[in-house]
């Protein structure tokens, strides 16, 4: 801004010294007329006055050469009287050098002889650094002579440097009077514009707390009352603004529900806080990116591709394997369409359904899974004991063995009830741990006590690693050692006899880890997301021969979320499984 103060001061002060200068020219060459034409008309009138004063004394035959030369010191000026003929009766300045005396004679021969006329034009001569004024001298009506006034023309341009020198002097006073006022007036009509413009600079930046003084009540005043009125309008604006893209952002990011944004040229564009937390995605790796190449399921992907070429609202319920579980969504499409039906892009809403589906699987299966579960121990009692009523308890080896067979049987049925029991426990709401430091050497210890008979019988070789025995940790005891004997006890049944079952405890930052790990059967990929589920077997036959409810896992998955800590299952099928258990060795109290 200052640049424009200062091209208005240039332009206003270049053309101010032009006008002055113009002016100078003007009023000097006015002057310099002025004092030539006075000087002129001095030399006239002295002129006039000798010639009228010697021929009143009676001609050139009474000149009285003292009063000639006390006259021309009267005047300054060099009094010269010739005859007719240009010889020279009188001279004041005879006192010169013979070559000045004899270059005025030769002037005066010259003004004389050669015939020039009496009028008052050519009566100036210069010659000489010299000015000639002359008038002819009469007597009786008759020509007698000249008398001529002669005057340094120095004299006219030490006039003409004073007239140049206070003209100059004036001019430049007037030239500093002018900018200084100048100045300040435009100073004062520019700072207002100055200050608006700054105002607006910083509108454009976006900050819309700038504002500009209102000093004044002309245009300029207006100007900044219309700028401040504009940033006033502005804030109100950008606050409403950013108050509806808060609460529009809260909104996506608590809605809930997943949500992702497709643009018009397949790229994602935006995915709210529980989708990342749902599919456990990383935002810097999926934003800007094509849908196809980010997203891994091809459920999705498909239903993109529907909605990019009917351009309608679709609905479809899928399920998607996430790490070790199998989730539902119902999965909510449609098209974005601007105005003028310019395509815009694709909007995708995930509803977690999954926990609806598991209570309404539930309902479905409960009394299949828990009447199919109860049905086989059940009947083997009942036909045993039909049998043993028939005749066959006279009979002691076979009494001993249906007797046998309905205990196993019984045993099984309560430890089936017993399972159901404490999964309905721990899904209540009410369900609480009892917290205390527990040694997690110590439990393993305990539980491959209980378990050594089992892993003797079929010659499993166990690796226990207890480089950490005295590593503690918070935790329900009896919770936790229920998980580690599921977990072991499973390892055991699907390990072939002769194989080898190894339990390391690794001491994390925060977190004890605990690695199960066996030389079994294995677990297919797509199976080990169900794994957690209810009555879930990878391998029925074998689990249902060795006891197994199918609930151990369901059981062990609570239990472990209840102490906020994870499992995490590794399998490769004919080579064997990895169960890692990570839990906080500070219980979140």
């Amino acid at each position: 801004m200052t640049k424009y103060r200062t091209r208005l001061l240039v332009g206003l002060i270049s053309l101010i010294i032009i006008v002055l200068l113009g002016l100078g020219l003007v009023l000097g060459q006015l002057f310099k007329t002025y004092y030539l034409n006075t000087f002129h008309e001095r030399l006239k009138k002295e002129t006039e006055m000798l010639s009228v004063y010697i021929e009143e004394d009676g001609g050139l035959s009474t000149l009285n050469r003292q009063e000639i030369s006390s006259m021309a010191e009267i005047l300054n000026a060099r009094i010269t009287i010739s005859d007719d003929n240009a010889n020279v009766l009188v001279d004041t300045g005879a006192a010169a050098d013979s070559a000045t005396i004899e270059l005025h004679r030769e002037v005066i021969r010259d003004i004389v002889l050669e015939g020039k006329k009496d009028n008052d034009t050519e009566k100036f001569f210069s010659r000489a650094e010299q000015q000639y004024y002359w008038e002819p001298l009469s007597l009786n009506g008759d020509k007698e002579g000249y008398i001529f006034l002669t005057t340094k023309i120095s004299e006219l341009r030490n006039a003409y440097s004073q007239i140049w020198w206070i003209l100059s002097i004036s001019l430049g006073l007037a030239l500093a009077i002018i900018i200084l006022l100048g100045t300040k007036i435009a100073s004062r009509y520019t700072k207002p514009i100055e200050a608006a413009t700054n105002v607006a600079i910083e509108l454009a930046k976006g900050n819309y707390r700038a504002r500009t003084y209102e000093d004044h009540i002309d245009e300029t005043g207006m100007l900044s009352a219309s700028i401040n009125i504009l940033a006033r309008n502005l804030q109100e604006l950008v606050k409403s603004h950013e108050m509806q893209q808060d609460r529009l952002s809260t909104l996506i990011e608590n809605m809930g529900s997943g949500l992702i944004l497709i643009d018009s040229r397949g790229y994602i564009n935006l995915i709210n806080r529980p989708y990342k937390e749902l599919f456990n995605v990383n935002p810097a790796e999926y934003l800007y990116r094509l849908y196809h190449e980010v997203i891994q399921h091809q459920e999705i992907s498909s239903l993109i591709e529907e909605i990019f070429m009917t351009e309608q609202k679709t609905r479809k319920q899928t399920v998607l394997s996430l790490s070790i579980e199998r989730r539902y969504f119902e999965v909510y499409g449609a098209p974005i369409i601007g105005t003028n039906n310019v395509w815009k892009g694709v909007l995708l809403v995930f509803h977690d359904i999954t926990e609806l589906k598991k209570l309404e699987q539930m309902r479905k299966d409960f009394v299949a899974n828990v009447s199919h579960e109860l049905k086989t121990p059940i009947t083997s009692i009942k036909g045993f004991s039909e049998t043993l009523l028939d005749g066959a308890m006279h009979d002691q080896k076979a009494l001993e063995a249906f007797l046998s067979i309905i205990l196993k049987e019984s045993n099984r049925l309560q430890s089936l009830i017993q399972d159901l029991l404490d999964l309905s426990k721990i899904e209540q709401h009410g369900f609480k741990l009892v917290i205390t430091e527990l040694n997690v050497h110590e439990q393993i210890s305990d539980v491959l006590t209980m378990l050594k008979g089992k892993m003797d019988e079929k010659d499993i070789r166990l690796d226990f690693n207890d480089g950490n025995s005295s590593l503690s940790i918070e935790g329900d005891p009896d919770r936790l050692k229920q998980v580690f004997i599921n977990i072991i006890n499973n390892a055991i049944n699907y390990t072939p006899s002769g194989g080898n079952i190894s339990i390391t405890i690794l001491n994390q930052q925060k977190h004890v880890a605990v690695l199960v790990k066996d030389t079994g059967i294995g677990i297919e990929r797509d199976e080990i997301p169900r794994i957690f589920e209810r009555f879930y077997r990878v391998d029925k036959a074998r689990t249902r021969n060795s006891g197994g409810t199918g609930l151990g896992l369901a059981i062990v998955k609570h239990i472990i979320e209840a102490h906020k800590g994870s499992i995490e299952v590794n399998s490769e099928v004919g080579k064997g499984t990895v169960f890692t258990i990570k839990l906080l060795k500070q219980f979140p109290g």
